[in-house]
Protein backbone atom coordinates (compact mmCIF):
# COMPACT_ATOMS: atom_id res chain seq x y z
CA UNK A 1 0.00 0.00 0.00
CA UNK A 2 2.81 2.41 0.82
CA UNK A 3 4.51 1.74 -2.51
CA UNK A 4 1.26 2.34 -4.39
CA UNK A 5 0.66 5.54 -2.46
CA UNK A 6 4.15 6.79 -3.34
CA UNK A 7 3.56 6.04 -7.02
CA UNK A 8 0.23 7.88 -7.01
CA UNK A 9 1.74 10.86 -5.17
CA UNK A 10 4.64 10.98 -7.62
CA UNK A 11 2.23 10.92 -10.59
CA UNK A 12 0.16 13.79 -9.18
CA UNK A 13 3.27 15.85 -8.43
CA UNK A 14 4.69 15.23 -11.92
CA UNK A 15 1.38 16.17 -13.58
CA UNK A 16 1.12 19.31 -11.42
CA UNK A 17 4.65 20.30 -12.39
CA UNK A 18 3.81 19.76 -16.08
CA UNK A 19 0.81 22.06 -15.77
CA UNK A 20 2.60 24.72 -13.72
CA UNK A 21 4.85 25.62 -16.64
CA UNK A 22 1.73 26.73 -18.57
CA UNK A 23 0.36 28.94 -15.77
CA UNK A 24 0.46 32.65 -16.50
CA UNK A 25 -0.40 35.20 -19.20
CA UNK A 26 0.41 34.29 -22.80
CA UNK A 27 0.06 36.78 -25.64
CA UNK A 28 0.39 36.51 -29.41
CA UNK A 29 -0.96 37.92 -32.67
CA UNK A 30 -2.93 36.45 -35.52
CA UNK A 31 -3.44 37.87 -38.98
CA UNK A 32 -7.15 37.51 -39.85
CA UNK A 33 -7.71 40.30 -42.32
CA UNK A 34 -6.52 42.60 -39.54
CA UNK A 35 -3.74 42.06 -37.02
CA UNK A 36 -5.32 40.95 -33.71
CA UNK A 37 -3.83 40.27 -30.30
CA UNK A 38 -4.90 37.01 -28.66
CA UNK A 39 -4.26 36.47 -24.95
CA UNK A 40 -4.71 33.33 -22.86
CA UNK A 41 -4.70 33.38 -19.05
CA UNK A 42 -3.87 29.86 -17.79
CA UNK A 43 -4.26 29.25 -14.05
CA UNK A 44 -4.18 26.36 -11.59
CA UNK A 45 -6.50 25.88 -8.63
CA UNK A 46 -5.48 24.31 -5.33
CA UNK A 47 -6.16 20.81 -6.68
CA UNK A 48 -3.88 21.36 -9.67
CA UNK A 49 -6.73 21.64 -12.19
CA UNK A 50 -5.86 23.96 -15.07
CA UNK A 51 -8.38 26.45 -16.48
CA UNK A 52 -8.23 29.34 -18.93
CA UNK A 53 -9.81 32.55 -20.13
CA UNK A 54 -9.17 34.22 -23.47
CA UNK A 55 -8.98 37.90 -24.42
CA UNK A 56 -9.12 39.53 -27.83
CA UNK A 57 -8.13 43.03 -26.67
CA UNK A 58 -8.33 44.63 -30.10
CA UNK A 59 -11.97 43.55 -30.31
CA UNK A 60 -12.67 44.65 -26.72
CA UNK A 61 -13.37 41.05 -25.70
CA UNK A 62 -12.01 40.08 -22.29
CA UNK A 63 -12.31 37.22 -19.83
CA UNK A 64 -14.01 34.71 -22.15
CA UNK A 65 -14.02 31.40 -20.27
CA UNK A 66 -12.88 28.38 -22.21
CA UNK A 67 -15.07 25.27 -22.07
CA UNK A 68 -12.10 22.95 -21.63
CA UNK A 69 -8.36 23.13 -21.05
CA UNK A 70 -6.04 20.19 -20.65
CA UNK A 71 -2.37 19.37 -21.00
CA UNK A 72 -0.34 16.36 -22.01
CA UNK A 73 3.40 16.59 -21.41
CA UNK A 74 4.46 19.66 -23.43
CA UNK A 75 1.12 20.15 -25.21
CA UNK A 76 -1.89 22.23 -24.25
CA UNK A 77 -5.42 22.26 -25.69
CA UNK A 78 -8.22 24.73 -25.01
CA UNK A 79 -11.38 25.93 -26.69
CA UNK A 80 -14.59 28.00 -26.58
CA UNK A 81 -17.51 26.10 -28.06
CA UNK A 82 -19.80 29.11 -28.57
CA UNK A 83 -17.36 30.77 -30.98
CA UNK A 84 -15.98 27.51 -32.44
CA UNK A 85 -12.52 28.54 -31.23
CA UNK A 86 -9.73 26.08 -30.39
CA UNK A 87 -6.05 26.50 -29.63
CA UNK A 88 -3.52 23.69 -29.56
CA UNK A 89 0.11 24.35 -28.81
CA UNK A 90 3.44 22.94 -27.73
CA UNK A 91 5.59 24.70 -25.15
CA UNK A 92 9.05 25.20 -26.60
CA UNK A 93 10.62 26.82 -23.54
CA UNK A 94 9.54 28.75 -20.47
CA UNK A 95 8.48 31.75 -22.57
CA UNK A 96 7.13 30.38 -25.88
CA UNK A 97 4.19 28.24 -26.96
CA UNK A 98 3.93 27.45 -30.67
CA UNK A 99 0.54 26.39 -31.95
CA UNK A 100 -2.55 26.77 -34.12
CA UNK A 101 -5.52 29.03 -33.48
CA UNK A 102 -8.64 27.72 -35.18
CA UNK A 103 -12.09 29.27 -35.57
CA UNK A 104 -14.65 27.16 -37.43
CA UNK A 105 -12.74 25.89 -40.50
CA UNK A 106 -10.03 28.58 -40.49
CA UNK A 107 -6.68 27.67 -38.93
CA UNK A 108 -3.99 30.30 -38.28
CA UNK A 109 -0.50 29.87 -36.78
CA UNK A 110 -0.24 31.48 -33.35
CA UNK A 111 2.94 31.84 -31.31
CA UNK A 112 2.33 32.86 -27.70
CA UNK A 113 4.88 34.63 -25.52
CA UNK A 114 4.67 34.62 -21.73
CA UNK A 115 4.19 38.18 -20.43
CA UNK A 116 3.79 39.84 -17.05
CA UNK A 117 0.89 41.94 -18.30
CA UNK A 118 -1.08 42.36 -21.51
CA UNK A 119 0.45 44.89 -23.90
CA UNK A 120 -1.41 48.15 -24.47
CA UNK A 121 -1.60 50.41 -27.50
CA UNK A 122 -1.87 54.13 -26.79
CA UNK A 123 -3.10 56.25 -29.71
CA UNK A 124 -2.17 59.92 -29.81
CA UNK A 125 -5.81 61.12 -29.83
CA UNK A 126 -6.92 59.00 -26.85
CA UNK A 127 -7.87 61.43 -24.03
CA UNK A 128 -5.80 61.18 -20.86
CA UNK A 129 -6.49 62.49 -17.38
CA UNK A 130 -6.80 65.03 -15.91
CA UNK A 131 -9.81 65.97 -18.02
CA UNK A 132 -11.01 69.60 -18.24
CA UNK A 133 -14.57 68.41 -17.61
CA UNK A 134 -16.46 66.27 -15.12
CA UNK A 135 -16.83 62.50 -15.57
CA UNK A 136 -19.34 60.30 -13.82
CA UNK A 137 -19.82 56.53 -13.82
CA UNK A 138 -23.54 55.92 -14.29
CA UNK A 139 -25.98 53.04 -14.73
CA UNK A 140 -29.65 52.65 -15.52
CA UNK A 141 -32.17 49.95 -16.29
CA UNK A 142 -33.25 48.90 -19.77
CA UNK A 143 -35.67 46.01 -19.44
CA UNK A 144 -35.96 43.22 -16.91
CA UNK A 145 -32.48 41.70 -17.31
CA UNK A 146 -30.49 44.62 -18.71
CA UNK A 147 -28.59 47.09 -16.57
CA UNK A 148 -26.49 49.44 -18.67
CA UNK A 149 -23.27 51.01 -17.37
CA UNK A 150 -21.45 53.94 -18.89
CA UNK A 151 -19.72 57.28 -18.58
CA UNK A 152 -21.35 60.71 -18.49
CA UNK A 153 -19.07 63.66 -19.28
CA UNK A 154 -20.21 67.21 -18.49
CA UNK A 155 -18.71 70.69 -18.90
CA UNK A 156 -17.20 71.98 -15.65
CA UNK A 157 -18.95 74.82 -13.87
CA UNK A 158 -16.83 77.79 -12.88
CA UNK A 159 -16.46 77.53 -9.06
CA UNK A 160 -15.95 81.30 -8.82
CA UNK A 161 -19.44 82.00 -10.17
CA UNK A 162 -22.50 82.00 -7.92
CA UNK A 163 -25.09 80.71 -10.36
CA UNK A 164 -28.58 82.06 -9.72
CA UNK A 165 -29.98 79.22 -11.81
CA UNK A 166 -28.68 75.72 -12.57
CA UNK A 167 -26.91 75.95 -15.97
CA UNK A 168 -28.21 73.41 -18.48
CA UNK A 169 -26.42 71.93 -21.48
CA UNK A 170 -27.47 70.12 -24.65
CA UNK A 171 -26.77 66.39 -24.51
CA UNK A 172 -25.90 63.62 -26.93
CA UNK A 173 -25.95 59.82 -26.63
CA UNK A 174 -23.30 57.90 -28.58
CA UNK A 175 -24.51 54.64 -30.20
CA UNK A 176 -21.95 51.98 -31.15
CA UNK A 177 -21.60 49.99 -34.36
CA UNK A 178 -22.20 46.28 -34.91
CA UNK A 179 -20.75 43.61 -32.66
CA UNK A 180 -20.34 43.77 -28.88
CA UNK A 181 -18.73 47.14 -28.17
CA UNK A 182 -17.69 48.85 -24.98
CA UNK A 183 -18.54 52.47 -24.20
CA UNK A 184 -15.47 53.73 -26.08
CA UNK A 185 -16.35 51.66 -29.19
CA UNK A 186 -12.83 50.29 -28.73
CA UNK A 187 -11.23 48.58 -31.72
CA UNK A 188 -7.60 47.76 -32.51
CA UNK A 189 -6.30 50.08 -29.79
CA UNK A 190 -8.51 52.96 -30.94
CA UNK A 191 -11.24 54.50 -28.74
CA UNK A 192 -13.37 56.53 -31.18
CA UNK A 193 -16.17 57.31 -28.72
CA UNK A 194 -13.72 58.46 -26.04
CA UNK A 195 -12.26 60.87 -28.60
CA UNK A 196 -15.70 62.09 -29.75
CA UNK A 197 -16.97 62.47 -26.16
CA UNK A 198 -13.85 64.45 -25.24
CA UNK A 199 -14.28 66.75 -28.24
CA UNK A 200 -18.01 67.36 -27.74
CA UNK A 201 -17.79 67.88 -23.99
CA UNK A 202 -15.15 70.55 -24.55
CA UNK A 203 -17.65 72.11 -26.98
CA UNK A 204 -20.23 72.40 -24.19
CA UNK A 205 -22.23 69.19 -24.59
CA UNK A 206 -23.05 66.56 -22.00
CA UNK A 207 -22.16 63.19 -23.55
CA UNK A 208 -23.40 59.74 -22.55
CA UNK A 209 -21.61 56.62 -23.79
CA UNK A 210 -22.42 53.13 -22.50
CA UNK A 211 -21.22 49.55 -22.74
CA UNK A 212 -23.47 47.51 -25.03
CA UNK A 213 -25.74 45.04 -23.27
CA UNK A 214 -23.76 41.95 -22.24
CA UNK A 215 -20.48 43.84 -22.80
CA UNK A 216 -18.09 45.50 -20.37
CA UNK A 217 -20.00 46.15 -17.14
CA UNK A 218 -23.46 46.03 -18.74
CA UNK A 219 -25.67 43.01 -18.16
CA UNK A 220 -28.01 41.24 -20.58
CA UNK A 221 -27.52 38.91 -23.51
CA UNK A 222 -25.89 40.48 -26.54
CA UNK A 223 -25.99 37.33 -28.70
CA UNK A 224 -29.79 37.11 -28.75
CA UNK A 225 -30.33 40.86 -29.28
CA UNK A 226 -31.28 42.67 -32.49
CA UNK A 227 -31.05 46.32 -33.56
CA UNK A 228 -34.57 46.75 -32.14
CA UNK A 229 -33.25 45.76 -28.70
CA UNK A 230 -30.39 48.25 -29.05
CA UNK A 231 -32.98 50.90 -29.91
CA UNK A 232 -34.76 50.05 -26.65
CA UNK A 233 -31.45 50.58 -24.82
CA UNK A 234 -31.08 54.01 -26.43
CA UNK A 235 -34.63 54.90 -25.38
CA UNK A 236 -33.70 53.99 -21.82
CA UNK A 237 -30.67 56.29 -22.10
CA UNK A 238 -32.84 59.18 -23.29
CA UNK A 239 -35.23 58.69 -20.37
CA UNK A 240 -32.25 58.62 -18.01
CA UNK A 241 -30.92 61.93 -19.39
CA UNK A 242 -34.31 63.62 -19.14
CA UNK A 243 -34.23 63.17 -15.38
CA UNK A 244 -30.93 65.05 -15.01
CA UNK A 245 -31.26 68.66 -13.88
CA UNK A 246 -28.11 69.81 -15.73
CA UNK A 247 -29.45 68.79 -19.16
CA UNK A 248 -31.43 70.96 -21.55
CA UNK A 249 -34.12 68.38 -22.26
CA UNK A 250 -35.26 70.28 -25.35
CA UNK A 251 -31.87 69.65 -27.00
CA UNK A 252 -31.10 65.96 -26.64
CA UNK A 253 -29.49 64.30 -29.65
CA UNK A 254 -28.08 60.99 -30.87
CA UNK A 255 -24.79 60.20 -32.62
CA UNK A 256 -24.51 56.74 -34.12
CA UNK A 257 -21.73 55.02 -36.02
CA UNK A 258 -22.37 52.24 -38.56
CA UNK A 259 -25.18 50.09 -37.07
CA UNK A 260 -25.54 52.81 -34.42
CA UNK A 261 -26.43 55.18 -37.26
CA UNK A 262 -29.19 52.76 -38.20
CA UNK A 263 -30.46 52.58 -34.61
CA UNK A 264 -30.52 56.38 -34.14
CA UNK A 265 -33.21 57.00 -36.80
CA UNK A 266 -35.26 54.04 -35.51
CA UNK A 267 -35.40 55.81 -32.13
CA UNK A 268 -35.82 59.36 -33.45
CA UNK A 269 -38.63 58.44 -35.87
CA UNK A 270 -40.78 57.35 -32.92
CA UNK A 271 -40.01 60.22 -30.55
CA UNK A 272 -40.60 63.94 -30.87
CA UNK A 273 -38.11 64.83 -28.12
CA UNK A 274 -34.95 64.16 -30.17
CA UNK A 275 -33.62 67.49 -31.41
CA UNK A 276 -30.80 66.26 -33.65
CA UNK A 277 -29.11 63.09 -34.93
CA UNK A 278 -25.64 62.59 -36.41
CA UNK A 279 -25.22 59.56 -38.67
CA UNK A 280 -21.66 58.33 -39.24
CA UNK A 281 -21.62 55.73 -42.05
CA UNK A 282 -25.24 54.77 -41.42
CA UNK A 283 -27.27 52.83 -43.99
CA UNK A 284 -29.17 54.83 -46.60
CA UNK A 285 -30.11 51.86 -48.78
CA UNK A 286 -31.55 48.43 -47.99
CA UNK A 287 -29.10 46.51 -45.81
CA UNK A 288 -29.12 43.49 -48.12
CA UNK A 289 -27.92 45.78 -50.93
CA UNK A 290 -25.44 47.49 -48.62
CA UNK A 291 -23.93 44.14 -47.56
CA UNK A 292 -23.74 42.93 -51.17
CA UNK A 293 -21.90 46.12 -52.15
CA UNK A 294 -19.62 45.73 -49.15
CA UNK A 295 -18.60 42.20 -50.13
CA UNK A 296 -17.90 43.22 -53.73
CA UNK A 297 -15.90 46.29 -52.68
CA UNK A 298 -13.74 44.17 -50.39
CA UNK A 299 -13.27 41.60 -53.18
CA UNK A 300 -12.22 44.44 -55.46
CA UNK A 301 -9.65 45.61 -52.89
CA UNK A 302 -8.27 42.05 -52.85
CA UNK A 303 -7.73 42.10 -56.61
CA UNK A 304 -10.64 39.82 -57.51
CA UNK A 305 -11.57 40.31 -61.17
CA UNK A 306 -14.60 42.37 -62.24
CA UNK A 307 -16.01 39.32 -64.00
CA UNK A 308 -15.92 37.31 -60.77
CA UNK A 309 -17.40 40.18 -58.75
CA UNK A 310 -20.29 40.49 -61.22
CA UNK A 311 -20.91 36.76 -60.93
CA UNK A 312 -20.68 36.68 -57.12
CA UNK A 313 -22.98 39.63 -56.30
CA UNK A 314 -26.26 37.90 -57.26
CA UNK A 315 -25.14 34.70 -55.48
CA UNK A 316 -24.41 36.51 -52.21
CA UNK A 317 -27.75 38.31 -52.29
CA UNK A 318 -29.80 35.21 -53.12
CA UNK A 319 -27.95 33.08 -50.54
CA UNK A 320 -28.51 35.74 -47.87
CA UNK A 321 -32.22 36.05 -48.61
CA UNK A 322 -32.57 32.27 -48.60
CA UNK A 323 -30.83 31.97 -45.23
CA UNK A 324 -32.86 34.61 -43.41
CA UNK A 325 -36.33 33.62 -44.64
CA UNK A 326 -36.19 30.11 -43.13
CA UNK A 327 -36.44 29.65 -39.37
CA UNK A 328 -35.68 25.95 -39.67
CA UNK A 329 -31.93 25.42 -40.24
CA UNK A 330 -32.42 22.12 -42.10
CA UNK A 331 -34.82 23.73 -44.58
CA UNK A 332 -32.51 26.74 -44.87
CA UNK A 333 -29.57 24.49 -45.80
CA UNK A 334 -31.61 22.62 -48.40
CA UNK A 335 -32.87 25.81 -50.03
CA UNK A 336 -29.41 27.38 -49.94
CA UNK A 337 -28.00 24.32 -51.71
CA UNK A 338 -30.64 24.71 -54.44
CA UNK A 339 -29.79 28.40 -54.86
CA UNK A 340 -26.07 27.64 -55.01
CA UNK A 341 -26.33 24.72 -57.42
CA UNK A 342 -28.56 26.74 -59.75
CA UNK A 343 -25.95 29.51 -59.76
CA UNK A 344 -23.12 26.98 -60.23
CA UNK A 345 -24.37 25.59 -63.55
CA UNK A 346 -22.13 26.59 -66.44
CA UNK A 347 -19.88 28.82 -64.30
CA UNK A 348 -16.43 29.60 -65.66
CA UNK A 349 -13.84 27.51 -63.74
CA UNK A 350 -11.67 30.63 -63.39
CA UNK A 351 -14.49 32.35 -61.47
CA UNK A 352 -14.80 29.36 -59.15
CA UNK A 353 -11.05 29.34 -58.62
CA UNK A 354 -10.98 33.02 -57.65
CA UNK A 355 -13.79 32.41 -55.17
CA UNK A 356 -12.16 29.22 -53.88
CA UNK A 357 -15.28 27.26 -54.84
CA UNK A 358 -13.74 24.83 -57.31
CA UNK A 359 -14.19 21.64 -55.23
CA UNK A 360 -17.32 19.92 -53.85
CA UNK A 361 -15.86 20.21 -50.33
CA UNK A 362 -15.31 23.99 -50.60
CA UNK A 363 -18.78 24.43 -52.10
CA UNK A 364 -20.41 22.46 -49.29
CA UNK A 365 -18.47 24.49 -46.69
CA UNK A 366 -19.55 27.76 -48.33
CA UNK A 367 -23.24 26.76 -48.30
CA UNK A 368 -23.04 25.74 -44.64
CA UNK A 369 -21.08 28.79 -43.50
CA UNK A 370 -23.34 31.25 -45.33
CA UNK A 371 -26.50 29.63 -44.03
CA UNK A 372 -25.55 29.06 -40.41
CA UNK A 373 -23.76 32.43 -40.21
CA UNK A 374 -26.94 34.31 -41.14
CA UNK A 375 -29.41 32.28 -39.08
CA UNK A 376 -29.08 34.32 -35.87
CA UNK A 377 -31.73 36.87 -34.81
CA UNK A 378 -29.42 39.85 -35.30
CA UNK A 379 -28.53 39.04 -38.91
CA UNK A 380 -32.13 38.26 -39.82
CA UNK A 381 -33.32 41.62 -38.52
CA UNK A 382 -30.37 43.49 -40.00
CA UNK A 383 -30.52 42.06 -43.52
CA UNK A 384 -34.26 42.65 -43.82
CA UNK A 385 -34.01 46.28 -42.72
CA UNK A 386 -34.84 49.08 -45.15
CA UNK A 387 -33.85 52.52 -43.77
CA UNK A 388 -35.90 54.60 -46.25
CA UNK A 389 -39.33 54.39 -44.52
CA UNK A 390 -37.71 55.31 -41.19
CA UNK A 391 -35.64 58.20 -42.58
CA UNK A 392 -38.75 59.65 -44.24
CA UNK A 393 -40.44 59.96 -40.83
CA UNK A 394 -37.68 61.99 -39.18
CA UNK A 395 -38.37 65.44 -37.77
CA UNK A 396 -35.00 65.85 -36.01
CA UNK A 397 -32.19 67.87 -37.58
CA UNK A 398 -29.85 65.44 -39.37
CA UNK A 399 -26.14 65.44 -40.20
CA UNK A 400 -25.09 62.40 -42.29
CA UNK A 401 -21.43 61.68 -43.06
CA UNK A 402 -19.73 58.96 -45.09
CA UNK A 403 -16.06 58.45 -45.89
CA UNK A 404 -15.45 58.24 -49.62
CA UNK A 405 -12.89 55.47 -48.98
CA UNK A 406 -15.27 53.40 -46.82
CA UNK A 407 -15.22 49.75 -47.94
CA UNK A 408 -18.04 48.74 -45.58
CA UNK A 409 -20.66 51.39 -46.33
CA UNK A 410 -20.13 52.63 -49.86
CA UNK A 411 -20.56 56.41 -49.89
CA UNK A 412 -21.91 56.99 -53.41
CA UNK A 413 -24.99 54.76 -53.39
CA UNK A 414 -25.51 55.05 -49.66
CA UNK A 415 -25.67 58.85 -49.46
CA UNK A 416 -27.79 59.01 -52.60
CA UNK A 417 -30.34 56.70 -50.94
CA UNK A 418 -30.18 58.65 -47.71
CA UNK A 419 -30.73 62.01 -49.41
CA UNK A 420 -33.68 60.67 -51.40
CA UNK A 421 -35.39 59.59 -48.17
CA UNK A 422 -34.49 62.70 -46.16
CA UNK A 423 -35.88 64.99 -48.88
CA UNK A 424 -39.24 63.30 -48.39
CA UNK A 425 -39.04 63.82 -44.62
CA UNK A 426 -38.97 67.59 -44.98
CA UNK A 427 -36.54 67.88 -42.08
CA UNK A 428 -33.43 70.06 -41.87
CA UNK A 429 -30.52 67.89 -43.04
CA UNK A 430 -26.95 68.02 -44.32
CA UNK A 431 -25.06 65.24 -46.10
CA UNK A 432 -21.31 65.09 -46.71
CA UNK A 433 -18.98 62.60 -48.36
CA UNK A 434 -15.62 63.08 -46.63
CA UNK A 435 -12.62 62.70 -48.95
CA UNK A 436 -9.82 60.34 -47.94
CA UNK A 437 -11.37 58.68 -44.87
CA UNK A 438 -12.42 55.09 -44.20
CA UNK A 439 -15.28 53.47 -42.28
CA UNK A 440 -13.79 54.59 -38.94
CA UNK A 441 -13.35 58.11 -40.37
CA UNK A 442 -9.57 57.81 -40.21
CA UNK A 443 -7.44 59.52 -42.84
CA UNK A 444 -6.31 56.40 -44.67
CA UNK A 445 -3.57 55.35 -47.06
CA UNK A 446 -4.39 51.93 -48.52
CA UNK A 447 -7.87 52.34 -46.95
CA UNK A 448 -8.18 48.56 -46.52
CA UNK A 449 -9.86 47.15 -43.41
CA UNK A 450 -6.48 45.67 -42.43
CA UNK A 451 -5.10 49.21 -42.10
CA UNK A 452 -7.41 50.29 -39.24
CA UNK A 453 -4.99 49.16 -36.55
CA UNK A 454 -1.90 50.37 -38.39
CA UNK A 455 -2.98 54.01 -38.37
CA UNK A 456 -2.30 56.15 -35.30
CA UNK A 457 -5.18 58.51 -36.08
CA UNK A 458 -8.42 57.47 -34.41
CA UNK A 459 -10.72 59.91 -36.21
CA UNK A 460 -9.91 62.69 -38.65
CA UNK A 461 -9.80 66.15 -36.98
CA UNK A 462 -11.61 67.58 -40.02
CA UNK A 463 -14.50 65.20 -39.33
CA UNK A 464 -14.61 66.28 -35.68
CA UNK A 465 -14.59 69.93 -36.71
CA UNK A 466 -17.34 69.37 -39.28
CA UNK A 467 -19.50 67.81 -36.54
CA UNK A 468 -18.61 70.56 -34.06
CA UNK A 469 -19.34 73.40 -36.50
CA UNK A 470 -22.68 71.86 -37.49
CA UNK A 471 -23.69 71.51 -33.84
CA UNK A 472 -22.71 75.13 -33.17
CA UNK A 473 -24.91 76.30 -36.04
CA UNK A 474 -27.86 73.96 -35.52
CA UNK A 475 -28.02 73.22 -31.80
CA UNK A 476 -26.15 75.71 -29.61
Amino acid sequence: MKIKLLIITFFISTNLFAQQKFAGIWEGRISAGVDLRIVFHFSLDSSGTISATMDSPDQSAFGMKTDYTYTSNDSIYTGINQFKITFSGIILNDSTISGQFKQATTSIPLELKKVKKVSTTIRSQTPVEPFPYDTEEINYNSGSNVQLYGTLTSPKLDPSINYLKQPVFPAVILITGSGPQNRDEEILGHKPFAVIADYLTKKGFIVLRVDDRGTGKSTGNFESATSADFAADVNAGINFLKKRKEIDTSKIGLLGHSEGAMVAPIVAAKRKDIYFIILLAGPGIKNIDLMTEQNLKIYNSMGISKKTQDAYGPLYKKMSLSAIKNADSVTALKEAAIVFNTWLKGKDPLILKELNLQTPASQKAYIKNMTTGLQGPWFKYFLQYDPAPVLMKLTSKVLALNGDKDLQVIATSNLTGMETALKKSGTDYEIHSIPGVNHLFQTCKSCLVSEYGELDETISPKVLDLIGNWLTRKVY
